[in-house]
Formats: C-alpha cells, sequence, structure tokens
C-alpha cells in the first residue's frame, strides 16, 4: 500500500458522456482522502504521479465470474484436486486484476480460502465477493453426472472444483444455505433454469419449485443478503423475480413485460453475453461436451436483444461474463459485445457504480469519491470514445492500483 497524489486526471466513470476534470485525487492507508478540481498540495515525501491528463476510471467491476473453473469441462472440472483448482484460480485472478477488474464477484465455486488468500496477499488478484457453492437441484444446472452416473453427489461441497452442490426440498435447500452461509458467502446462489454446461437440462427446465425458492429468498433475507439465479427464460426470470430473486443472471430470452415486473421490483440484471460467443468458437477444443456445444445457440441470438428489453424497460445491468477455462482471457471483449447496443457510458457505468450497488458496496468501490477505496485505472484514450481501450489484457491501461497499491504502472518515470 502506497500512499501518493495523482496529478492531473481526467474522470470516467459513467456518470457523464465526456470526461470530467482535470482533477487531483490523494490516496492514503489505501483510501481515497481527497479529490479536487483545484491543485492539492503534496506533502514533503508523498509521491507524486504525473496522470497528464489521461482518464482515470473506478477499478472495474465484474460481477459474473468463475475463477474456479479452470476447464469449459466443469464435470472435469470438479474432479480436480484442490490443490490445483486453487493453482489455476490464483492464474485466473491475476489476468483479472490485469485487465483493470479490482474487483469481481464469483457465482459459484470460489471458497473462503481464495478470498482470505486475497485478502493476505498471497495470490495477486481482484476483490473476491462470494455465494460459495451456487445450489442446484438433482440433475439441474450444476449437476454434472451424466445421464449413467449414480454416483452420490455429497463430494461436491468439499471439492473446490465444483461449481455447486445438490439441495433437493426445502429443508435441505434451508440447510445448505446456512452453511455456504457459515462458510462466508456473501449471497444465494441458486441454479433456477437449464444451462448449457450441464448435461441433463435443457434451457427450458426449470429449476426449484416456487416453495423451495420462496424458502431461499427468506433465507436469504435473514441473513441480510439477497438470490441472485441463474435464469435464461422468460417464464424462468418471471416465477424467479415472484418467487423473489433480486439478481438476474444471463437472462437472454427475457420478455418486455417480464422486465417492467424486473424494474417494478428492483431487481439488476447480469447479461453475460461473452460467455457465448467465447463458446461457440473456442468451446470445442476446450473440451466441452457435444451436448452442451448443441444448447448454446438457443441463447446466443438472443442475448443482444435482451440488453434492449432491460435498457427500455428501466432495469439497470450490471457487467458480467461467466468465462471458463483460457476463455477467460476474453473478459473484456464483454465491453465490445454491449456496444453494438449500449452507448460507453452506460456500459462503463454497468462495471462501475451498478455493479458496486449489486454488491451493496457503493461509495466503497465503483466510484472515485474521499472515503472509497483507491481502486482506479488510469487509460491511454478516452474509452467514452473508444471502448476497445478496455478490452485485451489491458495493454492500454497504463496505471492499476487496487485498495492503494499499484500493480502497473507503465507511466514515465
Amino acid at each position: 500500500m502506497t500512499d501518493f497524489l495523482l496529478r492531473d486526471a481526467l474522470i470516467v466513470d459513467g456518470e457523464t458522456d465526456v470526461p470530467r476534470g482535470p482533477v487531483d485525487i490523494r490516496v492514503e492507508g489505501g483510501r481515497i482522502v481527497a479529490l479536487s478540481e483545484t491543485e492539492l498540495t503534496a506533502p514533503a515525501g508523498l509521491s507524486v504521479i504525473e496522470a497528464e491528463r489521461r482518464i482515470v476510471m473506478p477499478g472495474l467491476i465484474d460481477a459474473h465470474v468463475h475463477v474456479i473453473a479452470t476447464t469449459p469441462n466443469l464435470g472435469a472440472n470438479a474432479a480436480l484436486p484442490n490443490s490445483l483448482v486453487a493453482l489455476h484460480a490464483a492464474r485466473i485472478m491475476r489476468g483479472m486484476l490485469h485487465r483493470g477488474f479490482t474487483t469481481v464477484r464469483d457465482l459459484g465455486g470460489a471458497d473462503i480460502g481464495l478470498v482470505e488468500a486475497e485478502e493476505a496477499g498471497l495470490i495477486e488478484g481482484p476483490r473476491l465477493v462470494i455465494c460459495g457453492k451456487a445450489l442446484s437441484q438433482t440433475g439441474g444446472h450444476t449437476d454434472y453426472r451424466g445421464r449413467y452416473d449414480r454416483r452420490d453427489a455429497a463430494q461436491y461441497p468439499d471439492r473446490l472444483g465444483a461449481m455447486g452442490r445438490i439441495a433437493d426440498g426445502v429443508d435441505a435447500l434451508r440447510l445448505a444455505i446456512r452453511e455456504e452461509i457459515k462458510a462466508g458467502a456473501e449471497f444465494v446462489k441458486l441454479m433456477a433454469n437449464g444451462g448449457v454446461s450441464s448435461p441433463t437440462d435443457p434451457i427450458a427446465f426449470l429449476g426449484f419449485s416456487r416453495e423451495e425458492m420462496l424458502a431461499a429468498a427468506e433465507e436469504a433475507a435473514m441473513a441480510q443478503t439477497y438470490v441472485a439465479a441463474h435464469l435464461y427464460t422468460d417464464e424462468a426470470i418471471r416465477r424467479g423475480v415472484e418467487c423473489g430473486v433480486h439478481s438476474v443472471e444471463h437472462g437472454n430470452l427475457v420478455t418486455a413485460e417480464t422486465a417492467r415486473l424486473m424494474a417494478e421490483k428492483g431487481c439488476i440484471a447480469v447479461p453475460t453475453l461473452a460467455t457465448y460467443e467465447a463458446l461457440a468458437e473456442d468451446g470445442p477444443g476446450l473440451g466441452l461436451p457435444p451436448d452442451s456445444i448443441a444448447k448454446i445457440e438457443d441463447v446466443r441470438g438472443a442475448g443482444l436483444a435482451s440488453l434492449a428489453i432491460f435498457r427500455d424497460a428501466g432495469v439497470e445491468m450490471a457487467f458480467g461474463t461467466d468465462l471458463l477455462g483460457d476463455m477467460h482471457r476474453r473478459q473484456s471483449d464483454e465491453f465490445r459485445i454491449r456496444a453494438q447496443v449500449l452507448p460507453p457510458a452506460e456500459i462503463i457505468r454497468s462495471a462501475t457504480s451498478v455493479g458496486a450497488k449489486l454488491l451493496r458496496r457503493e461509495g466503497e468501490i465503483g466510484t472515485l469519491a474521499p472515503g472509497a477505496s483507491a481502486d482506479m485505472i488510469l487509460v491511454d484514450g478516452n474509452p467514452l470514445a473508444d471502448l476497445s481501450l478496455l478490452t485485451g489484457q489491458g495493454e492500454a491501461l497504463a496505471l492499476i492500483i487496487k485498495r492503494g497499491s499499484i500493480v502497473k504502472n507503465r507511466l514515465p518515470a
């Protein structure tokens, strides 16, 4: 952690269509302590970083990742030794941080050990917000046992490489939620619809009964948190929202009517369009089973249309990617894909303030303001004019700072 003054930077945070500033930003103890459009005085000995009118942004937030997903074949991933998965996860997290993502929300698999390892500096990666294991019914999404596999799924909670665990019935689901929250989960994840990567659940399948979902929402509320749910079809989305789901993951097949219901309920959508493009192009060569490949097009084509539907209904959208294995390198492609429908400021807002709102860390992350964590990226160029500056592997990022620590600095000395 370094105390410093960032001088003469322009702010882009998605709140305006043009950069603001220039400003000086003073950082102490890992937090922003002052931000001013008039020149701040640097005390003797304080490091000064000259931004020279470069764009400074809040550290980016990816609200849908799986850092333990080392391969698209998630059944095989669940069988890997925990130690091997942890080392792969560290590599995946480092890549995310060097793309400018200083906070990520894991939607199934990561445990408190990875959270504490990042906080202790044992691994280099973004701040990690977890749900623990995602929860699935037998035969649902994250039940990776094939049609001929009758092995007990009781091992899943103890496998770091397993994205989820099985819970059938209200009592079993309540127990699973309580166990995950006890183990450090900050929210609840339900697999309430069929999915691409699992072998026996077509996209149209519904997951969990209404009684089960209502029980999950009650358990989440009792723990002062919320339910996120894997949802694709309009029927599943509406059913989930009616049963108390707050965070709609994916949402590709939503209709305008259901989107309006989401807006009325204050739900947040997390589209993950990068994953469908990546799965279609890279999945077969990286081990995704044929049954899963066949399901991709059921949701891929509707993804772009869902962005306009959510926007027109007034549903806030957070930035998410949902990538697996070597596809994580495509994380920033989500900016490019969304730009086909949405303006740059709105997309940037999804990866900053909306993400912070979803994670219930407003004022802490996703913003540049006194009191916030000093999570910042400095960009060579204006992302409001060229979103491609945020794509790739962070090539256009001259400076990356997380909690006041300089992760990357290629500014002139």
